[in-house]
This record gives structure tokens, C-alpha cells and sequence, in this order.
């Protein structure tokens, strides 16, 4: 077999002195050996896959190498230098440039205040020279296919659009070394590429990059080596080229390969849900100025429906919508047939929806309160009598649903924000099933998880499709949408694009229809940082009527228009 791309490089720089190491580093927590012995080292000019489930050592290990934390024993080296990091500015000064998975920026402050916070330009005067630095920030933006004003609040923009800001800033810095952990997570595809070759220039500059994501396709096109952890401890370094991608898995769950093997890579039922014949939710005609237009689709009893489309089409929208938090313009919905007069999020969740965010961190869970106490939060008025919320009847919920999705903790009253990013997940999803919904809006719900974890997830979905729950599922996961939903609609520019049933749920259909050049209309009407480069929105063409297929029901279903 021919030598591989990443291969050669590896090559290039094998003879190299480690730019960044960590040798025989630990680290405690009470009750918990977040890292037991761990070695690792990059090389400059590399890009370097760290992988492994959550609760596996990662996010420890980059706290470490970043001053964050101080490990209990070993040492960390910089070019060969032993440091100790009090603080990450002290690592930032020293090279180490880092790209959180959840942004770390300042919301209220402007897109260019949070680039150079810290290092500002000053004029003669000794004070911010604003001119310059919207200017810089403008060009610096450019490079990265970003279009926005400079001055615009970073809370304003689409959380895809503010980690390219986060991206953008770590490359400003002239760093050494660039960790980026799981920085794709909320971007679009084409953004995707955009970062890929910002990596290449990185590469190109003898720069080196600490790569750490769950998504396979990503790690085997841009990483040279690979560092595998598991339970805090170090399990396998090596090229990644000579790893397939079961066996890599298979490293991380520890599991045997023939296992792996056939299990498959997602955990979704092949044979689909049955389906009931009349629709539980119905949306029509939503609108929102600048964000959505004309938005109809059904839901069904029994069913997994997709909501596919690039980021800034309108999913997250929708979703937020039908569970009354974004006000809508226009629109109607109704659950089981009654109609939500006024959505609000109280009353949708009165009448049966609920949702799980994309942003589990910002909106969902509260990571100060115990794990029983986010779990019960939106059940607190069904627990109470006279105004006193019963602690037996929220022990037994909790037991309940942390014995049902398997929630890995020391226990009920452990912090939730000390939890691995997948059992977080796990308790926002038993917050809403404790309600017993009619509906179940799932934005991303597997992003930054685990394989394992997401395996878990995928596998409750299809448990509570089967059980009637009628499901809407968002990802920006192709092969997931594909194998976890019995329809997909298609969003794009705020608008229905498409529908695939049936047959027609498989990847290059609907890719094509992603990738159809739409008419021109009403790009002014959009935001700037969501409009992708070579797109323009679309509504969709009076004479396509989407059709429904052998997953779909056949009897009662309309044009989702």
C-alpha cells in the first residue's frame, strides 16, 4: 500500500525534539485518578490526535499542559525546558495557544475586543486604538471566510460563527503549539475546510497542533500520530495510519475488536419504528424575520424525524420555536390536535414538548447543582403538594432514570459539572423523560460525546421511538442522520429545501440536495456571519412536493409545507 500524505509528514519530523511533553504526569481528585502515569509529546510541525471516551484523562491532560491544573508528579517540558504553569496565561506566554470545545470568550464584548483581549493595540496616547484593531480583526476574519462587523457583541452571533472567532484568536497569538479540542463540533462544512487548512498553514509554519475529536473522517485526513487514553491512563502512541478505525475504537473502549466489529460504528436500529398513522406534532407556516420562512412539518407518534441542513439553515431555530423560546411571527402549532394559543416555553412543555439543546453547557445543565437536583428541575411543580417539593418521590425519579441511561456518577448529590461530557447529556435527556413528553426535540445530541456514550444515546433514541415517543432529531452528523431517522427534512436559508423518506434516506441524496444551487432571494434578509460564501437562501419551489416513502406514513400525510 502507498505511503500515506500524513505518513510522509510524519517522516519529516520524526527526528524532531518534542516542542511540547508531558513525562510520567498525574493527577488526583478526591475519590478519582483523573490521570495515572501519563507520558505524551508532540512534535513541531505535526498534527497530533488525542482520543479517548469521555472521563478518559483528555480534558485533564490539556489542563495540565496548559497551567490550568498542577499535576500531582512527573513534569511538564516546553522545547525541552521543564515548566510549571501557574496560571494559563503563563502557558499562553510561553507558546500554548488553546481552542476549548464550549467557547471561552467574553459574550458582551465585540468580536475584536475578544481577539486582542489582552494584548490591544495603543495609539500614541496609550490608549486602545480601536481603528486599528477593527481593522486587523476585519483582515484577520477575511482569512477564516468570516463576514462580520468587528464591532458586533460576540453573544449576537451563531455559537459556529463565535468559535471561528476562538479559532482565529488562538492563531493570532503566534503560538507554537495550537490545542484544539473538538474545535468542528459547531461548525458547517464549509467552515470545516476552512479550519483544515488553517491547519495545513500551521504545518506549513512548523507550528504544532494538538488535534483532540470524536469524529473518525476528521482525525484520519489531518493527523500524523495518535495518543489513545483510557480510564486516566496511557494505552497506545503511534501513527495513525497504521491504526483502522476498529481498531482504534477499539483501543478506546477496551472492548475486543470482533465485539467492535459487530457492533458497527452507530448503534441505530436498521429496521426502523412503526409509525402511527396520524401526527402528534404539527407546525405550519412558522416565521421569524431573518430567521425563518414558512417553516410546516409534521411529527409522528413512533417516529424519528431528521432535521438536516448546514449551520445558519434554521435547524436550532425551528427546534427552539416549536418549544415557544424563540417568538415567532407568524405560525401555528398544535400537539395531538389542540393549538398552542401563545407558544411559550411554559406552555409547550405543558403540552407535551421538550428539547434538548445544542449547547449543554450554556442551556442545560446548572453545573454547581447536584446531579439529582438538575434532574428533577423541570419536574418540581408535579412533585409538590402544598407547595412542598417530596425528596422521596425525587430520589426515587432519579434512581429511576440514573439506573436507565446508565449515568456514570459518585452519586446523586455529585456536582453535575464534575461529570464527563456524555453523562452530562444523560442527565438532561432523564430531565425531560421524567416529564413522560409527548415530543422530544434532540439538538445535537451526541456532539462532543464519546463513541461510547454516543452509542448509549443512539440506542435510547431508537428505545424511545419504539415506545411512541415521537422524536425530531438534529444533527450535523451525516451518517447519523441517515441511520437514526425514518424522514428527513431538509432546511436551507430558513426554509424546507427537501424531504427524503423511504428510499431516499441515504447519504447522496441528501447531499444533493444540500448542495442544489438555489435561487437568489432575500440574502439581505440574513445575517452576514450566516450566510455561507457560496450559498444563497431558498423557499421552496411551488411545484416540489416532498414525498413520502416506505418509513413515512402513507395515510394522512401532507405536503410539509
Amino acid at each position: 500500500m502507498a505511503p500515506t500524505e500524513a505518513t510522509h509528514r510524519h517522516a519529516e519530523s520524526a527526528v524532531a525534539d518534542p516542542v511540547l511533553e508531558a513525562r510520567s504526569v498525574s493527577k488526583r481528585f478526591p475519590g478519582v485518578v483523573a490521570l495515572d502515569d501519563v507520558s505524551f509529546s508532540l512534535r513541531a510541525g505535526e498534527t497530533h490526535a488525542l482520543v479517548g471516551e469521555n472521563g478518559a484523562g483528555k480534558s485533564t491532560l490539556i489542563k495540565v499542559l496548559t497551567g490550568v491544573y498542577r499535576s500531582d508528579d512527573g513534569e511538564v517540558r516546553v522545547a525541552g525546558e521543564p515548566v510549571r504553569f501557574a496560571r494559563p496565561f503563563e502557558a499562553q506566554q510561553a507558546g500554548i495557544s488553546t481552542i476549548y470545545q464550549e467557547v471561552n470568550l467574553v459574550p458582551l464584548m465585540s468580536v475584536a475586543r475578544n481577539i486582542f483581549l489582552g494584548r490591544e493595540p495603543k495609539n500614541r496616547f496609550g490608549l486602545i486604538d480601536f481603528g486599528r484593531m477593527n481593522r486587523e480583526t476585519t483582515e484577520l476574519l477575511d482569512g477564516f471566510g468570516v463576514r462580520v462587523d468587528p464591532k458586533r457583541p460576540l453573544h449576537t452571533l451563531g455559537i459556529g460563527t463565535q468559535q471561528m472567532v476562538a479559532l482565529a484568536r488562538a492563531v493570532s497569538v503566534r503560538a507554537q503549539v495550537v490545542i484544539m479540542d473538538e474545535p468542528t463540533s459547531s461548525l458547517e462544512p464549509r467552515e470545516v475546510q476552512t479550519l483544515f487548512r488553517v491547519i495545513e498553514n500551521l504545518r506549513g509554519q512548523g507550528i504544532a497542533v494538538l488535534y483532540v475529536s470524536h469524529r473518525m473522517d476528521e482525525l484520519y485526513r489531518i493527523c500524523d500520530r495518535v495518543t489513545v487514553l483510557r480510564d486516566g491512563r496511557h494505552i497506545h502512541t503511534g501513527d495513525l495510519a497504521d491504526l483502522d478505525r476498529m481498531r482504534l475504537v477499539s483501543m478506546m473502549l477496551g472492548r475486543d475488536l470482533a465485539e467492535v466489529r459487530r457492533a458497527g460504528l452507530t448503534h441505530f436500529d436498521a429496521a426502523g419504528h412503526d409509525v402511527a398513522r396520524t401526527p402528534v406534532l404539527t407546525a405550519t407556516g412558522l416565521d421569524r424575520r431573518h430567521q425563518l420562512h414558512g417553516i410546516s412539518l409534521r411529527l409522528y407518534g413512533g417516529e424519528v424525524l431528521g432535521l438536516g441542513g448546514l449551520l445558519g439553515s434554521g435547524r436550532s431555530e425551528t427546534a427552539k420555536a416549536l418549544t415557544g423560546a424563540l417568538p415567532l411571527d407568524g405560525g401555528e402549532i398544535t400537539v395531538d390536535g389542540r393549538r398552542i394559543g401563545r407558544p411559550t416555553p411554559a406552555a409547550a412543555i405543558r403540552a407535551g414538548i421538550s428539547m434538548l439543546p445544542e449547547d449543554r453547557k450554556a442551556e442545560g445543565i446548572i453545573p454547581q447543582l447536584s446531579v439529582r437536583e438538575n434532574i428533577v428541575l423541570a419536574a418540581m411543580p408535579r412533585l409538590s403538594r402544598a407547595g412542598i417539593v417530596s425528596r422521596d418521590r425525587q430520589d426515587r425519579i432519579v434512581d429511576i432514570f440514573m439506573e436507565r441511561l446508565r449515568i456514570k456518577a459518585a452519586g446523586p448529590e455529585q456536582k453535575v459539572g464534575e461529570l464527563s461530557g456524555g453523562n452530562q447529556q444523560k442527565v438532561l435527556l432523564a430531565r425531560w423523560l421524567c416529564l413522560e413528553p409527548k415530543v422530544l426535540l434532540l439538538d445535537e445530541p451526541t456532539r462532543g460525546i464519546d463513541v461510547g456514550a454516543k452509542a448509549e444515546v443512539q440506542s435510547l433514541i431508537d428505545d424511545l421511538a419504539r415506545e411512541g415517543l415521537a422524536v425530531l432529531l438534529i444533527s450535523s452528523d451525516i451518517e447519523e442522520l441517515i441511520e437514526g431517522a425514518d424522514r428527513i427534512v431538509v432546511l436551507r436559508g430558513g426554509a424546507v429545501a427537501g424531504e427524503l423518506a423511504g428510499d431516499e434516506v441515504e447519504e447522496s441524496r441528501l447531499l444533493e440536495v444540500l448542495a442544489e444551487h438555489p435561487p437568489e432571494t432575500a440574502l439581505a434578509e440574513h445575517p452576514p456571519e450566516t450566510v455561507p460564501a457560496d450559498h444563497t437562501p431558498e423557499t421552496v419551489p411551488a411545484d416540489r412536493t416532498p414525498e413520502t416513502g416506505g418509513k413515512a406514513p402513507a395515510a394522512g400525510q401532507e405536503d410539509p409545507r
